[in-house]
């Protein structure tokens, strides 16, 4: 095969792995909320927090035999986005919680080989369950504009995060497709810090580590928010705007059986949201 040839194949690869990463994503723009003394004792609440996360790419991949580098800003991932949702959603009583977290993400692209065209189609899956319980807490003096203490608190996390990628590539000159998938699961344990820093404005930020060669052989994910409190359709709601960093470096046989599918990449970008309590 040619250079050129071999270049777009290369090109293709590294637009597909690109594309594919955008969902990595989770925003716990939900935290805030717990970090609310309940007196004499915490009332249980339901939290719903939509989000999206911009994320540029950097780092390596690997398909079918192609190794390819990527380096790719969230601006070029645009042209190709169909459909994208994510969310969070969490229970808790402010002392204890669980959270689960989504991404769904379909983009497109069509790619030409061998004088023909080639139609590309990738779906990912993100799914996210966890725990925590506040381990610490120590009052700041003042109440938030929601009627609760100011605090700091310091809480523990753990839980599973799972990965589908989906890929679907159709040659419509032959009436050929063909669909192959990888999915893997990443046990992950880290820390939550809340900290009211006024009655209106709260610092919250994350960091946890997983995979531990059960799922990837290693993973990290960092995040921080500066949230607003403010009251929405009659509900309390914080609204969010931060930075988050996720790293996942996973390696598996790809589909050829013969060939290692790599994922070693690192997204990171602003992330936004709101979270509305009931």
């Amino acid at each position: 095969m040619g250079e050129g040839k071999s270049g777009r194949h290369h090109a293709c690869l590294a637009v597909a792995f690109v594309l594919t990463a955008l969902s990595m994503t989770t925003v716990a723009a939900a935290a805030d909320f717990d970090n609310q003394r309940m007196a004499p004792e915490r009332e249980w609440a339901v939290i719903v927090s939509p989000y999206a996360w911009a994320a540029s790419l950097k780092g390596k991949g690997s398909l079918a035999g192609f190794d390819t580098d990527v380096d790719v800003p969230f601006s070029d991932i645009f042209d190709h986005l169909d459909f994208v949702a994510m969310g969070n959603v969490e229970i808790t009583n402010g002392t204890w919680g669980v959270y689960f977290d989504g991404q769904y993400v379909e983009t497109s692209q069509d790619e030409r080989a061998l004088a023909q065209e080639i139609g590309i189609g990738i779906k990912t899956t993100t799914l996210s369950a966890g725990g925590f319980f506040k381990a610490y807490e120590a009052p700041l003096g003042g109440d938030t504009v929601f009627g609760k203490p100011r605090t700091v608190s310091i809480e523990p996390t753990a839980g599973v995060r799972w990965t589908k990628l989906q890929a679907e590539a159709e040659v419509a000159a032959f009436g050929l497709r063909t669909k192959k998938s990888a999915n893997w699961t990443d046990p992950f344990i880290g820390l939550r810090v809340n900290a009211d820093l006024t009655d209106r404005w709260n610092l919250f930020a994350e960091t946890d580590v997983g995979g531990f060669g059960l799922g990837s052989k290693i993973s990290v994910n960092a995040q921080a928010y500066l949230g607003y409190r403010m009251t929405m359709f009659g509900h309390p709601t914080i609204l969010r705007a931060g930075y988050r960093l996720l790293y996942q470096d996973y390696e598996s046989d790809d589909f050829t059986g013969a060939n290692k599918f790599r994922w070693d990449v690192s997204q990171h970008g602003p992330a936004i949201g709101f979270s509305m309590r009931f």
